[in-house]
């Protein structure tokens, strides 16, 4: 007969066996087909956050949108700024070992650099 505590110790023990999934997203886990990225093995495209690995941002219809950070292999900072519909948009900032190497004043406009 099994007593009480075995009865809490075995679906303990059988739940840490089942991998639960991590609900962080990394841009491996996203496939890019005509333009626009997908979470693996899906036909929508995506939505939601990725903040796991060297990007972290949101996406929209398969699109990058909003703030987006970029790191460097090491995980310091590479880049930060804004993306609408995919493209680069507004005020970037360039990093190397922590330190503001290009600080763009312009802005990109449809993913190209321009001057203000």
């Amino acid at each position: 007969m099994l007593s009480m505590k075995s009865l809490l110790i075995i679906p303990l023990v059988l739940m840490s066996l089942v991998s639960s999934p991590s609900w962080a997203l990394s841009m491996n886990d996203l496939v890019r087909r005509a333009g626009l990225y997908y979470e693996k093995f899906t036909a929508t495209p995506f939505t939601g956050e990725v903040d796991e690995g060297q990007e972290k941002g949101s996406f929209k219809n398969g699109k990058r949108e909003g703030s987006w950070e970029h790191y460097w292999d090491n995980g310091q900072l590479f880049s930060m700024g804004d993306y609408k519909n995919g493209k680069r948009e507004g005020f970037w900032v360039y990093y190397d070992k922590g330190v503001v190497f290009e600080l763009w004043t312009g802005t990109y406009k449809n993913d190209v650099r321009v001057s203000d």
